[in-house]
């Protein structure tokens, strides 16, 4: 009796499937969980929060003994206090941490055996929501202090409701890296600094006058503010804590500073240009900027919006005058971890250093930091922060000497950017492939969409029988959800809710939630969600998946890079550029494009995926009926390969009225076999979407950026094919060169290099730039 009992217990067995009941997270949907399940396999609330710390959050549906001590321990290191309300609930601290993602954490209540295990999502401090920070008001006022002009009170605020206290001590902390560059011995270092507001009522605001310091502690020149209950010693680690942003401190710095801070800032400027002299230089290992805002907002599995610096936000890029969008890319590059960061003007057009403070630039330290985390230069935030923005106030916002921090941190043009491939799936299903090939398979099944042994990518496909309004089962089937993963990374599974186009995202079989982050950093794999309808995979490869809930459909796209080609096959074809052998068979024969409906039906089937093979969740005994112990490919479901276009139906009418153009087909058969102008139009309007990215990811010929001569000027800052750059010459001063040059298709500027020069000198077949 008791080896039965404890055979069907969770403890210590969360996401294990035993002989008699489930511990597995499939287990509530299969009805099959072990009595303890939700005892010891925690849900938490809220379940994200800075990588910061301090995020007190509540153990869900379990009931503690009030007078039990509990400690919550992370990553199986990291001991937090915790403690057990009133009302027997439990609660956790979370810890400080170098790293977003998914943490792994147990729970004890008597300090030694951790039985109980969640998980908590620690997010880059910038992208949470700003009810869970301290906030500076004004923080201009706050990063400018001492500098002429700027003085004052200084103002924060916070929601006090998240401080478990009626006082407070407010905190400065101050940031550093430590150890020699790139090796063994570098460390990242959170230091308490003092306290600016001592048992001060925990009444969400806190004003004060800084006064400047002196060394040691005016060597800290980036950190944050911290408000934690005053019942814990100053400085107290892994408490419950608010945290601002991370911010220059320059209303903490020292009297030299206040006296003189351009001269101050100056210093440390040419410090920061010797040092970066002497660490190796990452520039030639960063991806290259998109030439285009079209390009980089349409380049999804390489570049992503960068919060800073959003168009669909207003467009307040604080660091980007002049800029309306920026992107950064999303993988660290291989050896140093480092970004990059492409931004636009309003007419689309790359914004480049050489121009503009404004400009794109590249990063030692990428904002999101790298994989995997822990230690500079791939701390998220805050790497960046002291190699890429506390050295930007140095050169350029406290003093006027950026040729300095230009030199180290030069926009990369676009001149050796390559657009990746699309690919598609839309309406109920029709497939356009990398190469352009389209055609209709309508199997019922688990198919192969993509793979790649190269890269070990694998992107696989559900399909399911269509349904009329009434509920009648239409012979055709649309996509119900896409699995995928690459190397070893988590399985990431996208599929189709009863909400209409609402999209549900598992990882692992376990679903995610973003109600409370949009961007989630996974193992080998990063999920982007701001609406249930939306949801972009993307992969240290490049590769990008994106999937979109229209019309009671799943749309799909994937965003392969060139080093794809000649490495891809499945239902979304060889990436070759030859639309010819797309319709490829997992046995090497080729279909034509123009084949029969029924024989590009027997193409499809040949892709089934096995059991084996099967990224898939089955977490319904539908599915498991359906797809698990029957065919991965069901040969009773024939569907209908073609509609007929009847005089006498009235729906034929205003459905030849609305399909033309681009998609005019797909969008017919969908209407017709549906019985529904609403797909019809939705497969239509999908189609064109993927017409209009197909047309943003075109390649563009750029020929770089051409300097202004010495002694004169230059009008225009496009450098792609087609755009005019002209020069002109200070007063006193002859035109010696080209006074125009033309980007030509060949990625060469027409005409000469310019130059002006005295003229004193001999001007013939110059051009002079006198008054008279």
């Amino acid at each position: 009796m008791f080896s039965h009992t404890a055979a069907q217990s969770c403890e210590g067995r969360c996401g294990e499937k035993l002989a008699v009941c489930s511990c597995h997270s499939t287990c509530d949907a299969l009805m099959d969980c072990c009595v303890d399940f939700k005892e010891f396999c925690l849900e938490i609330s809220p379940h994200s929060g800075s990588l910061l710390g301090g995020t007190d959050f509540r153990i869900l549906n379990v009931v503690f003994d009030p007078s039990a001590t509990l400690t919550c321990r992370f990553k199986s290191e990291i001991v937090t206090q915790g403690f057990v309300d009133v009302d027997g609930v439990g609660h956790c601290v979370s810890p400080m941490l170098f790293e977003s993602g998914w943490i792994p954490f147990e729970v004890s209540t008597d300090g030694v055996n951790y039985n109980r295990a969640g998980r908590w999502l620690s997010a880059h401090h910038s992208k949470l929501d700003v009810a869970f920070k301290l906030l500076l008001v004004n923080g201009t006022q706050w990063q400018y202090y001492g500098t002429p002009g700027v003085g004052g009170v200084l103002l924060m605020v916070w929601n006090a409701s998240l401080i478990n206290a009626e006082r407070v001590n407010v905190e400065l902390w101050g940031y550093e890296e430590t150890g020699e560059p790139y090796s063994e011995h570098w460390q990242a270092d959170w230091t308490y600094l003092y306290t600016v507001g001592k048992d001060v009522l925990n009444n969400g605001a806190f004003s004060f006058t800084p006064k400047p310091t002196e060394v040691p502690l005016s060597n800290w020149h980036m950190g944050s503010m911290r408000v934690s209950p005053s019942t814990k010693p100053d400085g107290a680690q892994n408490v419950n804590a608010l945290w601002s942003g991370a911010h220059a401190l320059a209303y903490h710095l020292e009297e030299a500073f206040r006296r003189d801070s351009a001269g101050w800032a100056l210093g440390k400027c040419i410090l920061w240009d010797e040092e970066e002299k002497r660490i190796p230089n990452f520039l030639s290992e960063i991806i290259d900027c998109p030439c285009t805002l079209a390009q980089a907002r349409a380049d999804t599995g390489r570049f992503h919006t960068d919060y800073g610096c959003d168009i669909e936000k207003g467009s307040v890029c604080t660091y980007h005058p002049g800029a309306v969008h920026c992107v950064r890319a999303i993988q660290g590059s291989p050896a140093y971890a480092a970004g990059q960061q492409c931004c636009y003007d309003s007419t689309g057009a790359q914004v480049l250093t050489g121009d503009s403070i404004g400009g794109s630039t590249p990063d030692r330290g990428h904002d999101w930091g790298a994989p995997p985390y822990q230690k500079p230069p791939r701390i998220p935030g805050f790497s960046h922060w002291k190699y890429d923005v506390i050295t930007f106030y140095y050169c350029c916002l406290w003093s006027d000497n950026c040729d300095y921090y230009f030199t180290h941190r030069p926009s990369s043009d676009c001149r050796t950017y390559q657009p990746p491939k699309a690919a598609s799936v839309l309406g109920d299903p029709h497939f356009i492939t990398f190469d352009g090939a389209t055609y209709t398979f309508n199997g019922k099944g688990e198919y192969v969409l993509l793979q790649s042994a190269a890269w070990s990518l694998s992107v696989q496909g559900r399909t399911g029988p269509m349904k009329s309004e009434n509920g009648s089962v239409i012979m055709a089937t649309r996509l119900s959800s896409v699995a995928m993963k690459e190397m070893d990374s988590d399985v990431i599974e996208v599929r189709l809710t009863d909400r209409l186009d609402h999209l549900q995202v598992l990882m692992n079989q376990e679903e995610l939630s973003f109600s409370e982050q949009s961007w989630m950093d996974l193992k080998g794999v990063f999920v982007f969600s701001a609406v249930p309808q939306n949801v972009t995979v993307m992969f240290p490869s490049g590769a990008g998946v994106e999937v979109r809930g229209r019309g009671g459909v799943m749309a799909l796209t994937v965003l392969l890079p060139l080093e794809f080609n000649n490495h891809t096959q499945g239902l979304l074809g060889k990436m070759n550029d030859n639309p010819a052998d797309d319709l490829t068979s997992s046995d090497g024969v080729i279909t034509p494009a123009n084949s029969s409906p029924q024989d590009i039906f027997t193409f499809g089937a040949g892709w089934a995926v096995s059991n084996e093979s099967s990224l898939f969740t089955y977490d319904s005994q539908l599915l498991l009926n359906e797809y698990h112990f029957g065919p991965k490919h069901d040969p009773s479901f024939i569907p209908s390969f073609s509609v007929t276009e009847d005089p006498s139906d009235t729906l034929l009418e205003p459905t030849l009225r609305m399909c033309s153009g681009v998609g005019a087909e797909f969008c017919k058969y969908d209407a017709l076999i549906s019985r529904s102008l609403e797909l019809g139009n939705s497969t239509l309007l999908t189609q064109r979407s993927h017409a209009a990215t197909m047309q943003d990811l075109q390649l563009v010929v750029s020929c770089g950026w051409l300097q202004p001569p010495r002694r004169g000027h230059k009008e225009g800052t496009l450098y792609l094919q087609g755009a005019k750059i002209s020069f002109s010459c200070d007063h006193g001063y002859c035109l010696h060169g080209s006074q125009e040059r033309v980007c030509q298709e060949d990625g060469q500027w027409s005409g000469n290099d310019t130059h002006c020069v005295s003229g004193n000198e001999n001007c013939e077949s110059a051009v002079c730039s006198f008054t008279v």
